[in-house]
């Protein structure tokens, strides 16, 4: 199909692919393959087809209306791409997951890598998400609170705003903004914005963001730094640039012959990179790095602590949760949140050092002497389903609740209820008898129509 690439992208691609261009070309030319990657803490089910190298990933024949599916807005799963899935080799094949990790994700939004984080670290571990652009931020908030977990604090704070946190991570993922020459396939306007200029400013972007970072990992911590995009620019010329700068030794990962992934490397430099016309996937680069550079760890001194919720108000949550031990109630206001006991003072020390979007789950809204339960608690997995009335919704019910449309259920009940699709909750309703409040949240509810 001439004439769909920048034509300085593809003179370079010419003589990096060879023979390979023409089936370069063709895999632009065919359907973006569709693949999700389900929630395994909500006991979701899974395709036929899976992608091979993660066990939460699959590949679906054709792409569905996914806002017509409550189960997404459940975060029963999440759509992404299936090479940006191998995260998971590089995390499973580099830590110990079985001890508690301290895991940031520097450049989260939308949160593909962020859920994915969660399903593969222990409960026991902390996951900062992190976003430097508010609106991206605030979506970000939402698609961590639908997978569900509490072990995670989402912030929108400027990575030098992390040297605040000096050896406190011991990983880091950097998935880095970029000129986006993997994604030409999947988005058109990405290859209309690309130019020769722009990849020099993203690997100038990249390296600020590596160099600002860099002082928050521990020694012996781990960087995993991708992007999606070809170029050697904003891959290989980066990490050469770290390696001069700072100390680091680079991991190599086990990867099969069938799954057609592209080992790389250059000097020290060591990689892995992903293309259409070889994988079932679009375009990525990943490389693992350990540091071995010496970081003194910051001492967590948390200052102004968070306001611990009543004795009263803490004992009427415990039969919501499955493991009230799990957690300590904190108050902001009127809301009452969950934060994991074991990160109390971590938590507490990052909300007064950087800008915090949500933290822990949201359990209630304190009203007059009422608990009005969070929408962030019905997706929780922590939730004690059997202390609530609990209504399974028809697929037309779900649709009308997720449009915040009023709905004819629970007659001439009275109270808050759980509403669940095929066993997914979706969110709350409050049972006034004759009548049901819809609780769920404006700013989420679908507006597509059937």
């Amino acid at each position: 199909m001439p004439g769909i690439f920048p034509p300085a992208f593809e003179n370079r691609m010419k003589s990096t692919l060879g023979h390979e261009w023409s089936d370069f070309v063709r895999a632009h030319e065919q359907p973006v393959p569709v693949s999700i990657r389900i929630n395994p803490n909500k006991g979701t089910s899974r395709p036929n087809k899976k992608i091979p190298w993660t066990e939460f990933g699959y590949y679906l024949p054709t792409r569905p209306s996914f806002t017509l599916d409550p189960a997404i807005h459940a975060g029963a799963y999440y759509v992404q791409e299936a090479s940006s899935m191998f995260l998971e080799q590089a995390i499973k094949q580099s830590t110990e997951l079985d001890k508690p990790l301290r895991v940031l994700d520097l450049c989260a939004a939308p949160g593909g890598k962020s859920t994915h984080l969660l399903s593969l670290i222990n409960r026991n571990s902390l996951l900062v998400s992190n976003e430097v652009i508010r609106s991206r931020a605030q979506i970000l908030a939402e698609n961590i609170q639908k997978w569900g977990c509490a072990n995670v604090i989402v912030t929108n704070s400027d990575p030098e705003a992390f040297q605040k946190l000096n050896g406190f991570f011991d990983v880091i993922v950097v998935d880095a903004p970029c000129s986006g020459e993997g994604l030409f396939r999947k988005d058109p306007d990405a290859s209309k914005e690309w130019s020769e200029d722009h990849v020099v400013l993203c690997s100038t972007r990249q390296r600020r963001i590596i160099n600002d970072v860099w002082p928050a990992l521990r020694e012996n911590g781990l960087l995993i730094y991708s992007t999606c995009t070809f170029n050697h620019a904003e891959n290989e010329d980066t990490l050469h640039w770290l390696a001069e700068n700072q100390s680091v030794e680079f991991i190599d990962l086990d990867i099969l012959p069938e799954w057609k992934i592209k080992k790389v490397k250059s000097g020290k430099v060591l990689g892995y990179r992903f293309y259409p016309h070889q994988v079932e996937g679009e375009g990525f680069f990943i490389s693992v790095m350990r540091k071995l550079d010496s970081e003194q760890e910051i001492r967590i001194r948390p200052g102004r602590n968070f306001s611990l919720a009543s004795r009263t108000i803490s004992d009427q949550l415990q039969t919501w949760t499955l493991d009230p031990e799990y957690f300590k109630t904190i108050r902001q206001d009127n809301l009452l949140i969950h934060i994991p006991s074991a990160w109390y003072d971590e938590m507490a020390y990052i909300s007064n050092q950087l800008h915090v979007v949500s933290k822990g789950t949201a359990v209630a809204e304190v009203k007059h002497d009422k608990l009005i339960p969070e929408h962030a608690m019905a997706l929780s997995t922590h939730l004690n389903r059997k202390h609530f009335q609990v209504i399974d919704l028809t697929p037309d019910q779900a649709l009308s609740y997720l449009r915040k449309e009023s709905l004819q259920i629970g007659e001439g009940q009275k109270g808050f209820a759980l509403v669940t699709y095929d066993g997914y909750a979706l969110g709350w309703v409050n049972l006034l008898g004759n009548r049901v409040n819809n609780l769920y949240p404006s700013s989420w509810r679908i507006r597509m129509s059937s």
